[in-house]
């Protein structure tokens, strides 16, 4: 109460509309390289920012490492709101104010275990490497947790107090056979039990198969096949190739964005349904509830049966584009800057039996994992981690390099199933937009697509 006080004081001297964001991290990390402890490292981080609107200025923005800061931080953010006079005035949607606390509930706390308790963790999942084939020739695995509670107080009203917990798993491989080198990677992220930390033996292996198999497969033959995407592959395709073009910032600011990304328009089949949901509970990776402009999270379908109905907005785009906000104003930590971004977002669960999903392909491609990747407004480029052919509807013979190349909307357009057998990823992944980075789930169930290039050899 005594932060609080002292924030809602200092946000009586702004003549117009002024946010303070002030908070705390504890991060801790441990990494072994080869079997080696290569890094233990603990991290603590205060500090906030002043995010200051003048009416008929610019947004003035100020950061501050100690709370003792704050008058000077606030006043600059003064200060540099009335030195800008935009073209247009910018203007907030409204909303209604909240004034409450968020906590992740955790049933094992991270917190509640020694350092040497999570370096023997990583030490008996390195021994489930070591030796396992003499190819190897670069093993890593990481843990991670961090914990950041942090305040949000408007000249709105809105008094928000939040507390995140997150630990993350990470693993992987590197294998040589001759000049060829390859490698797997997979990572486990909770937000609520260090115990679920201790059980990823499985996964452990799983990266190390699959590094093998892939020194040990060929490069797919390029072409177009029909491609089946695993529900990793598909939430990291949805997220990459459509979710950046439904962020309204990029729209805003973009004339041929908006003629692309025109509601109404159809997109897909009419059992294809795309959201984003920041609300979701028991919170995964990408929930946050509140946005750090103090909106509530919600469920906003971008395509709805095929039709593109919805984007995704802070309150300044919303108020320029004249719809409501949607809660997906995103800073990377409480000194930067709140901009639009996806939370959780997914391909909804579809009408089509996942174990029927590859019945009637000739040949073609079930791609797994998302290696990475890049997008240009509605065109994509995405490497699988590895994939396996599809002979007469059954898997056949492992395959890697497999890159999809294509046109957005015509790859959504031939969308011919989409399973019902739908999953968050539970991987430790991040979004990096604007320079900054924040964390992000995705899901789906399995998707069949036709027509669809793979660049190979």
């Amino acid at each position: 109460m005594e932060i609080q006080d002292r924030l809602n004081e200092v946000l009586k001297k702004i003549d117009g509309f002024g946010e303070i964001r002030f908070g705390r991290r504890d991060v801790f990390s441990l990494r072994l390289r080869n079997g080696i402890p290569e890094t233990v490292n603990p991290i603590i981080d205060v500090g906030g920012s002043a995010r200051v609107l003048i009416p008929g200025h610019g947004w003035g923005f100020a950061t501050f490492n100690k709370i003792d800061h704050i008058e000077p931080a606030v006043q600059d953010a003064i200060d540099a709101s009335k030195a800008i006079i935009p073209d247009e005035p910018i203007k907030l949607a409204e909303v209604e104010p909240v004034q409450t606390e968020v906590k992740d509930v955790l049933d094992d706390d991270f917190r509640n275990h020694s350092i040497q308790e999570k370096y023997d963790l990583l030490r008996r999942y390195d021994a489930q490497i070591e030796g396992k084939d003499e190819r190897i020739i670069e093993h890593s695995l990481s843990y991670s947790e961090e914990f950041a509670d942090s305040y949000l107080l408007t000249t709105d009203g809105t008094n928000l107090f939040r507390s995140r917990s997150d630990g993350v798993l990470r693993c992987a491989v590197r294998v040589r056979k001759g000049d060829l080198v390859q490698s797997g990677h997979k990572s486990f992220a909770t937000r609520k039990s260090f115990a679920e930390i201790t059980e990823k033996n499985e996964m452990v292996n799983e990266v190390v198969r699959t590094a093998i198999g892939l020194i040990e497969s060929d490069t797919v033959e390029s072409g177009i096949y029909t491609v089946v995407l695993d529900p990793s592959l598909a939430g990291v395709f949805i997220h990459e190739a459509f979710g950046h073009l439904s962020e309204a910032d990029h729209i805003e600011e973009n004339p041929q964005a908006q003629e692309m990304m025109k509601l109404g328009r159809k997109f897909g089949p009419e059992f294809l349904n795309v959201f984003d949901d920041g609300g979701v509970l028991p919170a995964i990776r990408g929930t946050i509830v509140y946005d750090d402009e103090g909106v509530p999270a919600e469920k906003t379908y971008l395509i709805k049966e095929g039709v593109l109905v919805g984007r995704l907005h802070s309150r300044p785009t919303a108020a320029k584009l004249g719809e409501k906000p949607t809660g997906n104003a995103r800073a990377q930590n409480v000194q930067y800057f709140p901009i639009v971004r996806m939370t959780n977002t997914a391909i909804e669960k579809g009408p089509h039996s996942a174990k029927n999903i590859f019945d009637g392909i000739k040949l073609g491609v079930y791609a797994i994992d998302a290696y990475g990747g890049q997008t240009q407004l509605e065109n994509f480029s995405f490497s699988a981690g590895y994939g396996y052919m599809i002979r007469d509807g059954k898997i056949a013979e492992m395959v890697r390099d497999v890159v999809l190349q294509g046109n957005l909307f015509e790859t959504l357009a031939n969308i011919e199933q989409v399973g019902d057998d739908f999953v968050w990823d539970d991987a430790g992944g991040y979004c990096g937009k604007g320079g900054q980075r924040a964390p992000t789930a995705e899901g789906s169930p399995h998707i069949r697509i036709k027509n669809v290039m793979i660049a190979g050899k």
